[in-house]
């Protein structure tokens, strides 16, 4: 007979799951024994529970999915940031929690980790909003349920929420009854429909443009988003959260759209098609430039995926999947449509000696990137000077700006590597994020990983006095570590770890990480308001 734990383990290895991360917790013991007695799966601890959320985030946008395991109350709850992430940005997690006894439960004991009102369900309820299925294994009804949240993890691409009563985890199953996994498709009738209107507009538009966007990349759907834009034949334009979702050296590349911000050759082309084809787009705050786009949504498709959007028309039913595939069958070519073309920044002409700016910084970043990197940038002012950069191919760019938590890009970089230990992973973060989470460099050097991590020192936290009107506001400002001593201290021997404050320093350090073959960690130091172009120019639009 399996038991509950088997059976849940079993199938997320069946899905392909190796790793788990978390933090043990008494409630949680007999997971935490189960998953470290499986010889074919990782017990990946980390530092905290939140680290460890945003590890099996960044590990989830690698592999397509993660699994966390943490205790009740106390451990779930430092969770919840990362969890709502994961939520708002369509990474799934399988979340595994340790409960309580049933018995315990059911008499409303007082335990430790809860609140003191003998209530068990309460954190179950409030990590609700923040996935889309949540449950409670029983012997009776684990088969049932773990096939019922996989199901719904897997059509929506978000996290689900497993508990597991701390005297059921190693009770034997009693029931094998479990639905047949019907495949969700899309409405016949309305996929027709939308198809042929979607080629239609396509076809007789006299300006049309593809805009993909980072659900694409969430949902497996790269390789077919490309497609169509071949098929199409029209030129393609991303938004801030979604760069690098597709191939920034293909010809029909153009660069970065954000509204009034930036590109304005780019903004112009945009704004002017009467037909803008959007895969997978969400138009936030970030990616309409502070919501300075002027786009018309008569003129805007927005293919979702479950949901299509045709000007003020919404189709419910209808998958992304179905939709391209049919799309890339049904196009025709156009060939008469042409764009501005994509520019790489300029390194600006400096001496050795001189201090570092943020225009020599991102130009030399800019060189530095290798195909196939994998970039993570935190939610700060680096992410800002990353943008307008053109990446070579296959690089992956990872952001959170949407949920934008200030030190996820830490140990999502850990988690991120821990899934792709072949490539080569950059973190690129600013100290005020890195204290919020620094601890979780340790891990690196625990699973014998080589990040390449850049620290940017700029005197305190630089996007939110560019975000203020006034920039001397003191909450901004932080308490000075020495941020380039912290892997000795984190017990990362051997890392080639400095310091470096001109530009001379800087170009010398980038020459000797160029074929690094231990982990690197490089502080970087910047004048107090040395800010990206575009950074400065979010603050003159405020």
């Amino acid at each position: 007979m399996l038991t509950v734990i088997q059976y849940l383990l079993d199938r997320l290895k069946q899905l392909g799951i190796r790793d788990i991360f978390g933090v043990p917790g008494d409630f949680a013991f007999p997971i935490n024994n189960a998953i470290c007695d499986d010889k074919e799966l990782h017990w990946i601890g980390c530092c905290n529970e939140l680290n460890a959320a945003y590890a099996a985030d960044g590990y989830a946008r690698i592999k397509g999915m993660s699994a966390l395991s943490t205790t009740f109350g106390v451990g779930e709850l430092s969770t919840l940031c990362g969890i709502a992430g994961s939520y708002a940005e369509y990474n799934l997690v399988f979340h595994i929690v340790g409960m309580p006894k049933m018995q315990a439960q059911k008499k409303h004991a007082i335990v430790h980790h809860s609140l003191g009102d003998g209530e068990s369900s309460i954190f179950m309820e409030m990590a609700t909003p923040v996935v889309c299925a949540s449950t409670m294994l029983t012997p009776e009804n684990c088969v049932q349920e773990v096939e019922r949240v996989i199901e719904t993890a897997l059509e929506n691409h978000r996290p689900v929420y497993i508990a597991i009563p701390h005297d059921y985890v190693n009770a034997d199953i009693s029931s094998f009854n479990a639905p047949a996994r019907k495949p969700v498709k899309s409405d016949p009738a309305s996929l027709k429909e939308v198809v042929s209107i979607i080629a239609g507009k396509l076809s007789n538009a006299k300006q049309a443009c593809v805009m993909p966007g980072f659900l694409v990349d969430r949902f497996g759907l790269k390789d077919l988003s490309m497609a169509v834009i071949n098929a199409s034949g029209l030129p393609y334009v991303t938004m801030a959260l979604d760069k690098s979702v597709l191939d920034e050296t293909n010809p029909s590349y153009l660069g970065l759209y954000m509204g009034q911000l930036i590109n304005p050759e780019i903004r112009e082309f945009v704004e002017s098609c009467d037909c803008i084809l959007a895969i997978g787009t969400i138009l936030s705050d970030v990616n309409t430039g502070k919501f300075t786009a002027k786009l018309d949504k008569s003129r805007i498709i927005n293919i979702m995926p479950s949901s299509v959007h045709i000007g003020y028309t919404d189709y419910i039913n209808v998958k992304m999947l179905d939709v391209l595939e049919e799309l890339n069958r049904r196009l025709n070519k156009r060939t008469d449509i042409s764009g501005p073309v994509a520019r790489r920044p300029a390194v600006p002409e400096v001496n050795s000696e001189d201090p570092i700016t943020a225009d020599y910084l991102y130009a030399k970043y800019a060189e530095f990137f290798k195909p196939d990197d994998i970039i993570i940038a935190d939610s700060s002012s680096s992410f800002y000077g990353l943008l307008p950069l053109l990446l070579p191919k296959g690089t992956k760019f990872e952001n959170q700006m949407l949920w934008a938590a200030i030190g996820w890009a830490t140990p999502a970089s850990f988690g991120t590597a821990l899934a792709a230990p072949d490539r080569r992973v950059i973190l690129i973060t600013g100290e005020g994020s890195h204290q919020m989470t620094a601890q979780e460099i340790s891990q690196f050097y625990r699973h014998d990983l080589k990040p390449i991590i850049f620290v940017l020192n700029n005197h305190g936290y630089l996007i939110e006095r560019m975000l203020s009107e006034k920039l001397d506001y003191c909450y901004n400002d932080l308490t000075e570590w020495q941020y380039y001593k912290l892997p000795d201290v984190l017990g990362c021997n051997d890392w080639i770890t400095r310091k470096v404050t001109t530009c001379g320093d800087l170009d010398k350090v980038m020459r000797e990480l160029d074929n690094a073959k231990t982990g690197a960690y490089i502080e970087i130091i910047t004048p107090k308001l040395s800010a990206p172009p575009l950074m400065e120019t979010i603050h003159k639009n405020l």
